[in-house]
C-alpha cells in the first residue's frame, strides 16, 4: 500500500470519509493534518452511520491507530464528545488516538466571534460553519493562540488566557455589544478539558518520524476540498487552512518524499456549500433532484448543498495542485435515473473560451460552462462491486473523465455503505 494521501478535489463533501474508511483496512495509521470541526466525514458500516469531525475515520477499524496533527485546530469539548460517542458504541479509543501537543485550540470566544463577524457581512457572508475555525487560525498566525499543551500547564494557561481574553472581551463587548466571557469559568473549563485529554496528548512529530522510519503504512486524511484552499481556492469563499497536498508536510512535521500515492476524491457531479462562484450550478428542478437523491445536506451544519454538473476545468486545476496519481469517483449511483448527463469541459468568459480556472473572483464569476452531453444509463449502478457490472454508458462516462485528466480512476463508489465499492 505505501503511504497514501486522500484529498478532496472539489469544494469539499466528496465522500472522503467512506474512502478513507475503506482504505484504512490496509493502513496501520490514519492521520489528520488540517482543518477542524468544519469537517464532517460520514461513514456507514453495516447500516450504522457514524459522523466524525475531528477523529480520523480509521478509528472505526479495530487495531488501527489515529493521529490528530499540529495543523488541525481542535475544539476540546467537541473532541471529548466524539470520543465519548465512539466509546458508547463499543469502539476503543484509548491507546489508539494521539493528539498533537502543539495543535491550536478553538475556544468558545472563537465561535462567538465567527458568528458575529459573519452576521456583520450581511449579503456578503462567506457561509462558514460558524465553528470558530477561521478565528482560531487567525490567532495562530497572530501568535496569540492557545495550544493543547497549554491545557496541561495551569500557570501558563492562566497567564495566556488572561492576556487573550482581555482583548477578546473588549472586541465582543465594545464593538459587537455582546456579553463577554468570565475568565474564571473559562479557566476552570479549560483545566477540565486538559485533564480529560491528557492521556491522548503527545509529540506527534516524533511519533510520525518513528512511524515513517518503521515503514508502517499511513493514510493521510484530508478535510474540505482543494477548491477551498486558502491560497488556491475561490478566495474569499474558502476555508481557513491549506487543503492541498503541501499541508500534509507542515500539518504533521514530515519531510517531502514520504507520500507514495495521492488519491483525489471527486463526486460524479459537483456540490458546494455557502457563497462563491459555481459555474455548473443547477438552480431549478435538476439541482433539487441531485440534492434529494444524493442526500446533499451538510454532515456538520445540515445546510442544503448547491448542486451541479461535474466541472472538469476545476478538476484539472485541483489535479495539478495536488499531483494526483489516481482518482476516486463517488456517488455515481446518484445519476442513475437521469436521461442525460453533462460535463463542463471549458469556460466561456465574455466570449473567450478557456480550459484554465481563473484565480480572480470577478473573472471566475463571469464563467459560463461549455458542456459535453452524455446519455444516461438504462439500469442502475447502485451497489455494483465490479467494473463489468456497470452499464456501458456509465463506463463511457468514467472513461471520458480518465482520458480528459490523464489520471486513472481506481475506485468507484456506488452507494454509501463500505461494501458498495468497485476497485479497479
Amino acid at each position: 500500500m505505501g503511504n497514501v494521501a486522500v484529498l478532496g478535489v472539489q469544494w469539499g463533501d466528496e465522500g472522503k470519509g467512506k474512502i478513507v474508511d475503506f482504505l484504512a483496512q490496509d493502513a496501520q495509521w490514519v492521520v489528520r493534518y488540517q482543518g477542524g470541526t468544519n469537517a464532517g466525514h460520514t461513514v456507514i458500516v453495516k447500516g450504522k452511520k457514524y459522523i466524525l469531525h475531528l477523529i480520523p475515520s480509521g478509528i472505526l477499524h479495530p487495531g488501527k491507530r489515529c493521529i490528530i496533527g499540529n495543523g488541525v485546530v481542535v475544539d476540546p469539548p467537541e473532541l471529548l464528545r466524539e470520543i465519548e460517542e465512539l466509546q458508547r458504541e463499543g469502539i476503543e479509543v484509548d491507546d489508539r488516538l494521539f493528539l498533537s501537543e502543539t495543535a491550536h485550540l478553538i475556544m468558545p470566544y472563537h465561535k462567538k466571534l465567527d458568528a458575529l463577524s459573519e452576521k456583520l457581512k450581511g449579503k456578503r457572508q462567506i457561509g462558514t460553519t460558524l465553528r470558530g475555525i477561521g478565528p482560531a487560525y487567525s490567532d495562530k498566525m497572530a501568535r496569540t493562540g492557545l495550544r493543547v499543551h497549554d491545557l496541561l500547564r495551569p500557570e501558563r494557561l492562566k497567564e495566556r488566557l488572561e492576556e487573550t481574553l482581555k482583548v477578546k472581551n473588549l472586541i465582543i463587548k465594545e464593538f459587537f455589544g455582546e456579553e463577554g466571557y468570565s475568565f474564571q469559568e473559562l479557566y476552570q473549563d479549560a483545566l477540565a478539558w486538559g485533564e480529560a485529554l491528557q492521556p491522548y496528548v503527545c509529540n506527534t512529530v516524533h511519533l510520525m518520524k518513528k512511524v515513517i522510519q518503521q515503514k508502517d503504512p499511513v493514510l493521510f486524511e484530508g478535510a474540505q476540498g482543494a477548491l477551498l484552499d486558502i491560497d488556491h481556492g475561490t478566495y474569499p469563499f474558502v476555508t481557513s487552512s491549506n487543503t492541498t497536498v503541501g499541508s500534509i508536510f507542515t500539518g504533521l512535521g514530515i519531510p517531502p518524499g514520504h507520500i507514495h500515492r495521492v488519491m483525489g476524491i471527486s463526486k460524479a457531479y459537483t456540490t458546494r456549500v455557502g457563497g462563491g462562484p459555481f459555474p455548473t450550478e443547477l438552480k431549478g428542478e435538476e439541482g433539487q433532484c441531485l440534492r434529494d437523491r444524493g442526500g446533499e445536506y451538510g454532515a456538520t451544519t445540515g445546510r442544503p448543498r448547491r448542486c451541479g454538473w461535474l466541472d472538469l476545468v476545476a478538476l484539472k486545476h485541483a489535479a495539478w495542485l495536488n499531483g494526483l496519481t489516481e482518482l476516486t469517483i463517488t456517488k455515481l449511483d446518484v445519476l442513475d435515473t437521469l436521461k442525460e448527463i453533462k460535463i463542463c469541459v471549458a469556460y466561456d468568459i465574455e466570449g473567450e473560451l478557456t480550459e484554465e480556472m481563473p484565480a480572480d473572483l470577478d473573472t471566475f464569476s463571469k464563467a459560463k460552462p461549455v458542456y459535453k452531453t452524455f446519455s444516461g444509463w438504462e439500469g442502475t449502478v447502485k451497489g455494483a462491486t465490479q467494473w463489468k457490472d456497470l452499464p456501458l454508458q456509465a463506463r463511457s462516462y468514467l472513461e471520458y473523465i480518465e482520458d480528459a485528466l490523464h489520471i486513472p480512476i481506481r475506485i468507484v463508489s456506488t452507494g454509501p455503505d463500505r461494501e458498495e465499492t468497485i476497485i479497479r
